[in-house]
């Protein structure tokens, strides 16, 4: 065991190296403390701004899509708000583009804060901005298709190309919308089957059910049919169409007689069209095809194809040596033709004796 009088010195030797660790550590953030103090400030003012500019940002957007909705809800009920997509439709299309924006607008704002963040901390920023920007082409070649399907989502919803419950014609699909999204179209054919489209494969869209649309219905009458009794025939037709329902919600115009769309030797067309709800043209046209059979039918007016008059298309008897065939120039032995199918005999050749007939 040490003597006391070993341990004094090695204590001593300790005391010394703790006070002298003490005095460096409070001369070092003596030295250093205002640089501190100066970092986290910056760095607490860096963050607060950021915050502040997040949430004002967020709310203008929120403003923004408020706004949009209340107008749409002034127009829903007017004589334009038919023609146009109900509030119902917009409020949806104008939650989604806020939800987009307001989440670019917090990445932009956060993701600059972090840097500048960074760059207080005196952390070098060009190795990471270097790495990011090949990350970002590597990932720019490697998911092309996709960044074109989520830009061509963003402005299909942006333009209200088409909605949930919208038929439309997409090039490579056809059939009522389902599903809106930023990167895939969702629709159900007229068979039942689902189609999963990508918007950036889009070309060309059709909407069948936006605005209002035509019912067109062709009538073949005979030429010798008088044009104004038709008119008549036709124009009481629309009249009472247009005052039975459902037709009266389903018709957004009057039924209008155009005129002759071709005349032929044997026919004429008359052309009829009617603006309609959108999607119910089919339906339109189906019952106004009816009704203009039964109305002709009524009126005596002969439609091309139909049922052919007694009086006029009534047969002639047959001519019974219609079906007896002419007489054979071959049934006279002694006639030309038939001497002329008479077969060669054959000359006789010496030494060849002929085989017996």
């Amino acid at each position: 065991m040490p003597s006391p009088a070993t341990l004094l010195p090695q204590a001593a030797s300790t005391t010394d190296d703790a006070a002298e660790s003490v005095t460096n550590a409070a001369s070092f953030v003596e030295e250093n403390w205002a640089t501190w103090l100066s970092i986290g400030l910056r760095i607490l003012l860096i963050i607060v701004i950021a915050v502040a500019l997040r949430s004002v940002v967020r709310k203008a957007l929120t403003k923004l899509i408020s706004r949009m909705n209340t107008s749409a809800e002034a127009v829903e009920g007017t004589a334009l708000g038919g023609l146009l997509v109900n509030a119902e439709r917009r409020r949806q299309r104008s939650e989604a583009i806020g939800s987009v924006l307001r989440s670019v607008s917090s990445f932009l704002i956060l993701g600059t804060a972090a840097l500048m963040v960074l760059a207080a901390l005196k952390i070098d920023l060009g190795p990471l901005l270097a790495s990011a920007g090949v990350a970002g082409v590597a990932i720019g070649f490697g998911a092309r298709n996709l960044v074109t399907d989520f830009l061509s989502g963003v402005f299909m919803i942006m333009e209200d190309q088409y909605g949930v419950g919208d038929k439309i014609d997409a090039g490579v699909a056809s059939g009522e919308v389902i599903e809106v999204g930023l990167r895939v179209t969702k629709l159900r054919g007229d068979n039942g089957e689902i189609w999963y489209v990508r918007n950036g494969e889009i070309k060309r869209i059709g909407n069948l059910s936006q605005g209002w649309a035509t019912a067109g219905v062709d009538v073949q009458v005979k030429p010798t049919e008088n044009l104004a009794h038709i008119r008549e025939v036709v124009q009481g037709v629309a009249d009472t169409l247009a005052k039975e329902s459902p037709w009266d919600e389903r018709l957004w115009g009057p039924v209008e007689v155009l005129g002759l769309d071709e005349v032929l030797l044997a026919s004429m067309t008359v052309k009829v069209s009617a603006k309609t709800m959108p999607g119910q043209q089919f339906a339109v046209e189906r019952e106004l095809r009816w009704r203009i059979k039964d109305a002709f039918d009524a009126a005596g007016i002969r439609i091309i194809g139909g049922a052919p008059a007694a009086d006029e298309d009534e047969a002639a008897p047959a001519d019974p040596a219609a079906a007896v065939a002419a007489p054979s120039a071959l049934a006279n032995p002694s006639s030309p033709q038939s001497l002329a199918t008479t077969p060669i005999p054959q000359a006789p050749v010496p030494g060849v004796r002929l085989p017996k007939q």
